[in-house]
């Protein structure tokens, strides 16, 4: 996708070539968002079905887009809150408490056939899932998505010091876990 992302908001505001222009945004960001989305969801399900209201937010929100941040970054923080809403609708679904979801992520993990305990990328997403909310999602960022803590902030609306500092325990749990310590 060569097409620079002020050109897309353009062609969105014109009735004529709105859809085209959002087919374009979706085919342009899709994956990466995806993969944000799977890494705090975990499920492949349903992690297409938040990526889906994700992009209907978009749709119904993007004429309303004042462009005070790149277009990434606002489509990133709707993927984040959808993701986390799911999570919360998960919990309060099953009126169990959030370890037992992020123990229930843990065992989606564990069930995936090609799951082998003594592999590192396996352990990695272990640990993840063992960080409470708020860390994992710093980490998933940072780690996954090599977001800069100054954008990391934008989408979070946390300031880049807490951001920091969140991603240093985070990082301090994963490696007492894959140490076994």
């Amino acid at each position: 996708m060569n097409i620079d992302d002020a050109e897309l908001l353009v062609q969105f505001r014109e009735p004529a070539t709105k859809e085209q222009a959002f087919t374009t945004i979706i085919k342009k960001y899709q994956e990466r968002l995806y993969w944000h989305i799977r890494r705090m969801v975990v499920d492949h399900e349903n992690t297409n079905d938040v990526l889906q209201n994700m992009f209907i937010k978009a749709w119904k929100g993007l004429e309303n887009f004042r462009e005070d941040s790149q277009l990434y970054t606002w489509l990133y923080r709707i993927a984040t809150n959808e993701s986390l809403t799911f999570l919360d609708q998960q919990k309060r679904k099953s009126s169990i408490s959030l370890n037992d979801v992020e123990s229930g992520l843990s065992n989606t993990i564990k069930a995936d056939q090609n799951f082998d305990a003594n592999r590192l990328e396996w352990k990695l997403q272990l640990a993840i899932q063992q960080l409470p909310e708020k860390q994992r999602l710093v980490f998933n960022l940072r780690y996954y998505d090599e977001m800069p803590y100054e954008q990391m902030s934008k989408v979070l609306g946390t300031s880049e010091g807490a951001l920091k500092a969140s991603y240093h325990h985070a990082a301090k749990k994963i490696q007492d876990f894959i140490l076994g310590r």
